[in-house]
């Protein structure tokens, strides 16, 4: 099963990294504000997303996540944007 980190970009310009197996099905739950909504994400929408990238297995996919987190808000969108040929931009799924 292919699992993706993606990274959201929030209606305050702040960033969310997170992982799954369904971009779009994520993306419309934190946008919709459902229960599975990441509580990070609650009443900052509309939100965009930025890229995502297919890894491997959940667990290469949450090291990743991890070390992304630390990262400068500059260091996610240039790798996002510019570093990973992989990358899709502004794959805005469509719910």
């Amino acid at each position: 099963m292919a699992w993706f980190l993606y990274l959201i970009k929030a209606n305050d310009n702040t960033l969310y990294t997170g992982i799954t197996t369904d971009v779009a099905r994520r993306f419309h739950e934190h946008n919709s504000q459902s229960k599975k909504a990441s509580k990070y994400l609650r009443g900052r929408t509309p939100l965009k997303l930025i890229g995502c990238v297919e890894v491997d297995s959940r667990s290469e996919a949450t090291k990743l996540e991890i070390e992304i987190k630390k990262m400068s808000p500059k260091g996610k969108l240039t790798l996002f944007n510019y570093e990973n040929p992989k990358a899709k931009q502004n794959a805005n799924p469509k719910p």
